[in-house]
């Protein structure tokens, strides 16, 4: 299985997973059973908050799932829509995260935790 892991720098397996999926500067892409990784940068960074395109961002590369901290309703539902599965990744590496949901112990996200919006005190409303 291929899966995208937002990140803010490029350090392959050792990046720290990120907070946010529009707004990595880069996914870092891992395949189950291997250490072999593809680094990407994030295609539509600059997008407007809501006008998310996940696949676009993705560079149209063909993944099976995604795995962040925080992501918007909009992209959660049009990744799901092009059948990629979203995991819900913990604080820690791209490594960690990968070995978790090969463990079966990453959940998957849903609907309710979902980023509602951003405001001057808080970064991210969930």
């Amino acid at each position: 299985m291929k899966i995208a892991f937002p990140t803010r720098d490029d350090q392959g397996l050792e990046s720290p997973v990120y907070g946010h999926f529009g707004s990595a500067d880069f996914f870092i892409i891992a395949e189950t059973g291997s250490d072999t990784v593809e680094t990407v940068a994030n295609k539509d960074r600059g997008h407007h908050p809501g006008q998310c395109q996940p696949l676009s961002a993705l560079g149209r590369l063909d993944v099976d799932a995604v795995a962040v901290g925080g992501i918007g309703g909009g992209a959660l539902f049009k990744l799901q829509a092009a059948g990629i599965k979203i995991y819900r990744a913990v604080e820690g590496t791209v490594r960690e995260n990968l070995a978790l949901i090969e463990a079966g112990r990453l959940p998957e996200f849903t609907a309710d935790q979902t980023c509602a919006g951003h405001d001057a005190k808080v970064e991210c409303v969930h």
